[in-house]
């Protein structure tokens, strides 16, 4: 078996014995900077959820694999620059970073140009950190409101806490959040703390290092 399904299983197995929810959360394996001869194996396993961060990077490993499996969902996690957003909707089938109004005009009138609508999930800025993107939670419930009135599809929300902090807090406040806006999804966590997200309701995890092994 190889490595990166051996990681995953772990994983999975690791949510089970952590987490008492039923239903348990989308892997989301970071398949950023990695070959796709790296990403082969698991999706031979029969994993579908895949995340990459850079939109050419998506286009160039994907686009043939995607024909032949339809039901692989991919997710754009990083930032979406709005010249990038007709070559993104070509690809991607998720979006976790949308962050300003200008992106999501941009993505409205994209899908309906290409006849797609991606799910999108609102990235807030927990923390309130001056180097990160985001939403302001203060802005969060009428920034959702204009997405609505422009027909974007938006399931949830999104955050990366700051750095060397207690996770638990920002995640459980994004939880507590998002419930007031009555999403039932959910994006947070990562290779470090995916176990405290889940615990605060994260419906989507991004694990890439404990699947694939560290980046180069």
């Amino acid at each position: 078996m190889h490595n990166t399904i051996k990681n995953l299983i772990y994983i999975e197995d690791f949510i089970k014995s952590k987490v008492n929810h039923d239903k348990l959360p989308k892997i989301i394996a970071v398949s950023k900077t990695f070959p796709i001869e790296d990403v082969l194996p698991l999706i031979e396993h029969g994993h579908l959820h895949y995340g990459e961060n850079k939109v050419q990077e998506a286009l160039d490993k994907w686009s043939g694999i995607k024909k032949q499996n339809h039901l692989i969902k991919l997710h754009l996690i990083g930032r979406l620059q709005t010249n990038k957003v007709k070559f993104a909707l070509k690809i991607f089938d998720y979006i976790h970073s949308l962050d300003s109004e200008k992106l999501a005009t941009k993505i409205a009138d994209e899908q309906e140009r290409q006849g797609k609508k991606p799910k999108i999930f609102i990235q807030v800025n927990i923390g309130t950190e001056k180097q990160k993107s985001g939403i302001d939670k203060e802005r969060l419930n009428d920034f959702h409101n204009f997405c609505k009135e422009i027909n974007l599809d938006i399931i949830g929300t999104m955050c990366i806490p700051p750095n060397n902090e207690n996770v638990e807090i920002f995640f459980s406040e994004m939880n507590q959040m998002n419930q007031k806006l009555n999403f039932k999804d959910l994006s947070m966590g990562m290779s470090g703390d995916y176990i405290e997200a889940i615990q605060n309701n994260a419906t989507y995890v991004r694990v890439g290092s404990k699947i694939f092994g560290n980046r180069n």
